[in-house]
């Protein structure tokens, strides 16, 4: 009896251990919520909830659903929760006139979520900041519901790649929980964005995509912004993202090869981020 207690003590040890692995929490958990999500809603059209789906996963096991006190990052979970809910209902609705109040709804949540921190600063610089936080949002959300909305390649892959970039950028930027959000999109996206890959036919994304990681990620760039050490304009690269996804020609019919195409853009835009990133916090000595 005490031998079989004590096994089942370290296997539990074990496992708490594995879960609490930052790679586990940011990597494959999401991965694997994002792949069974995708995979069981594809059929009713609604494999954008990849994104959310992995999304809760992170943050159940690296902070947990707890709203109080409410701070920025609980704001984002919160903000994220609400998104995917709006989009969800956009979707099931296929409503396109209300996609114009989406870039305002999202320039509108940055603010509320930043407002702690803009209002340790002086006036001049709360104005300044809250509406660059606000713009960045906004934009994101406008062009990855504008440009990519009806792409169901192109949207998951530059959902990818926003996430990646946003959740290492963060990471370097001395922010770890707000870097496991960003990664964690990134990998609910690539778990979708690889059954696309591997079956060689096109999910359909829609809003639950688009817009869920746009809010998410536009969110966790300003707080790092604000709070972390990510210079503004690492954001610059990760907006163009969505742009250059839709710019890219993509030839022929295969799905499997322009899936791969489309990456060469967004990686780079997403590496040149997190670059910037690392040579602002002085890691780099050039």
């Amino acid at each position: 009896m005490v031998n079989s207690w004590q096994f089942d003590t370290q296997r539990e040890y074990k496992l708490l251990e594995l879960l609490n692995h930052p790679a586990v929490q940011a990597g494959l958990a999401p991965f694997l919520a994002g792949l069974v999500a995708a995979e069981l809603f594809q059929r009713i059209r609604l494999s954008g909830l990849a994104i959310i789906a992995g999304f809760a996963a992170t943050v159940y096991l690296a902070s947990d659903f707890n709203f109080e006190p409410l701070t920025a990052s609980r704001k984002i979970v919160l903000s994220g929760l609400a998104g995917a809910f709006l989009a969800l209902l956009l979707d099931i609705l296929r409503t396109r006139w209300f996609g114009a109040l989406l870039a305002v709804i999202g320039g509108a949540t940055a603010i509320w979520t930043a407002q702690r921190i803009l209002q340790q600063q002086e006036p001049p610089l709360v104005l300044q900041w809250g509406a660059a936080c606000a713009a960045y949002v906004a934009i994101l959300v406008w062009s990855m519901d504008k440009l990519l909305d009806q792409e169901p390649i192109r949207a998951p892959g530059a959902a990818v790649a926003l996430g990646f970039g946003t959740g290492l950028a963060a990471l370097v930027g001395a922010s770890a929980l707000l870097g496991q959000f960003g990664l964690a999109l990134g990998s609910a996206a690539a778990a979708h964005f690889l059954i696309q890959l591997v079956t060689n036919q096109a999910l359909t994304s829609g809003r639950l995509l688009t817009f869920t990681i746009a809010l998410i990620s536009g969110l966790t760039g300003c707080v790092a912004v604000l709070s972390a050490r990510l210079p503004w304009y690492a954001l610059i690269m990760l907006a163009a993202i969505p742009l250059a996804a839709r710019l890219m020609p993509l030839p022929g019919n295969s799905i499997r090869t322009n899936g791969l195409l489309l990456m060469l853009p967004t990686i780079t835009l997403a590496a040149g981020a997190v670059f910037l990133t690392w040579r602002s916090a002085g890691d780099v000595p050039f």
